[in-house]
């Protein structure tokens, strides 16, 4: 069987969440999020998982995460440093904001050789999007696939926050099911009348909620390194003076799809999503979870 990774993006810090959220237990038995994401991605048939975090937390990540993995799944580590340019560009000496997804994935380029899939930290794929992705990676690398990416799309319904509004990439797909573009809605707020978009000049529209929906779950092969290195730095050159801007997953793989050097299959799951973007959405993840573990989904306790 052919190799297949993990990577997962654990460096950031939630903002509107506050603290170290990648760590929060949400199990019964103080399990987090990536617990359950490391699961489900070793029976689906990955064979390591690779994380990305800070080196400031570095030890109390490794010694609170890492450790429950490293006799069941091959584990390695590689760190977001902000500091890490290429070569000609020097960081604002007011930046304090990482330099996003996109910059985050390209930090595991000296760690992973093989086709990878990547998510967040803190959000809960489901046991059914871990094999569809896995098993799609396992046949490109069968076929060599260099320039053959997926992404795993859920329905906009299944990923609304109770507590407040999202963001999320809303997806267009042709009818051979392939990517074609990715837009940023970066204020969807679930109401009575369903999901509503709330523009930057306080106009709103209306969504039926069957869109699908990014949720950072793509699945990349390592050709995916050069573009990003080359779109990177064309990011660099127009927003380096930015201080808030970052270089997003989804910002890299529309320019590659549009410039045609890339195609993204869109995968699609029965899998439900839970995410911890506000405090307050920790209790419905947990509730979720317990109601996993009854239905026989996943063990009481992980061995």
């Amino acid at each position: 069987m052919n190799q297949v990774t993990l990577l997962v993006l654990a460096a950031g810090m939630g903002s509107r969440y506050g603290g170290l959220k990648q760590l929060d237990p949400v199990g019964p038995n103080g399990e987090t999020v990536i617990d359950y994401s490391v699961f489900d991605a070793i029976r689906a048939g990955f064979t390591k998982v690779v994380f990305i975090i800070r080196e400031e937390f570095s030890e109390e990540f490794k010694r609170s995460v890492g450790s429950r993995f490293v006799d069941k799944i091959g584990v390695e580590y590689a760190y977001q440093n902000i500091n890490e340019l290429p070569d000609g560009f020097n960081v604002p000496e007011e930046r304090i904001k990482p330099w996003g997804t996109g910059h985050a994935i390209l930090a595991a380029s000296g760690v992973v050789n093989e086709p990878f899939a990547v998510i967040n930290a803190d959000d809960f794929y489901g046991r059914d999007a871990y094999t569809r992705i896995c098993n799609y990676l396992t046949k490109v690398g069968d076929n060599n696939g260099q320039k053959t990416y997926c992404m795993m799309g859920y329905s906009l319904r299944n990923t609304l926050s109770e507590n407040g509004s999202v963001s999320r990439g809303v997806c267009s797909i042709n009818a051979s099911g392939q990517l074609e573009s990715v837009k940023e809605l970066t204020k969807i707020a679930k109401t009575e009348s369903g999901p509503v978009n709330m523009s930057e000049n306080g106009d709103s529209e209306l969504l039926d909620g069957s869109e699908i929906v990014s949720m950072n779950m793509w699945g990349f092969t390592p050709y995916i390194f050069i573009h990003l290195e080359e779109l990177f730095t064309d990011f660099l050159e127009q927003n380096l003076e930015d201080l808030t801007s970052e270089f997003y997953i989804p910002f890299a793989v529309d320019s590659m799809i549009k410039a045609r050097n890339a195609s993204v299959e869109v995968l699609q799951t029965s899998s439900n999503w839970f995410g911890v973007t506000y405090q307050e959405d920790k209790n419905f993840v947990q509730e979720s979870i317990q109601s996993l573990i009854q239905s026989g989904e996943y063990p009481l306790e992980f061995e």
